[in-house]
């Protein structure tokens, strides 16, 4: 089970992987309790600052967050975490954002389901 949540909320246990670029701001590591920091599986810089949070890119940003969830690199970060899923009872994607609904976890929960279990 994978599950999404923002690294501001309280921890309520599972395996945390943090998948932002940026370290969440006014939040320590212990605070965060973070198991993992995959920056990798994150959109790049410059998407990242293209999209901006801002839902009319929404669309457009899933496209290219998507396209380059394809790099080889990306993908063996990808498979990592879906193998995860497997030895943990429950997998937490942790973001910063303040949007629930726009932002990179969203997107990067829905590749990891689409992925079917080896």
């Amino acid at each position: 089970m994978i599950e999404i949540r923002r690294a501001y909320e309280k921890n309520n246990g599972g395996y945390r992987i943090l998948v932002d670029r940026l370290w969440p701001r006014g939040i320590n590591k212990e605070k965060l309790a973070a198991d993992e920091w995959i920056k990798d599986a994150a959109p790049s810089d410059k998407l990242r600052k293209w999209f901006s949070h801002d839902p009319e890119k929404w669309n457009e940003f899933k496209i290219r967050y998507r396209a380059e969830l394809k790099n080889p690199k990306v993908l063996e970060k990808i498979n990592s975490i879906k193998s995860l899923e497997k030895k943990k009872k429950r997998l937490v994607l942790l973001f910063g954002a303040k949007d629930e609904e726009h932002n990179q976890a969203v997107v990067l929960k829905q590749v990891l389901d689409s992925i079917k279990p080896r």
